[in-house]
């Protein structure tokens, strides 16, 4: 008896220890799959910032969305797979601001 549940209890373990490795695995294959991309754009008031906040979310692949007004900068966390820096440039451009790429990673 004392045998059967050892054995029980180390498939158990096994069990596991695979289900938590593939849990990483998978959480790995969606941080690569992110890029964050810094748009300068011509915002000047509280109501543009509140605009792009309203608006970008709904961007495909958009996870994370920061409006600086002080920068005059649009910091987005988007999915690569979904989305590209450019359409959310572009995104941004059609709400009625100019923007370019300064920076992605």
């Amino acid at each position: 008896m004392k045998n059967v549940i050892r054995i029980i209890t180390m498939i158990m373990l096994a069990l596991a220890t695979t289900i938590g490795v593939q849990a990483q695995e998978q959480e790995k294959k969606k941080d690569s799959k992110l890029t964050t991309v810094v748009l300068h754009s011509e915002i000047s008031c509280n109501n543009c910032k509140q605009r792009i906040e309203k608006n970008i979310p709904f961007e495909k692949g958009v996870k994370d969305l920061k409006v600086s007004l002080a920068d005059k900068t649009v910091t987005i966390v988007f999915r690569n797979d979904k989305n590209t820096s450019e359409k959310l440039c572009e995104a941004v451009t059609k709400l009625g601001y100019k923007s370019v790429i300064i920076k992605e990673k």
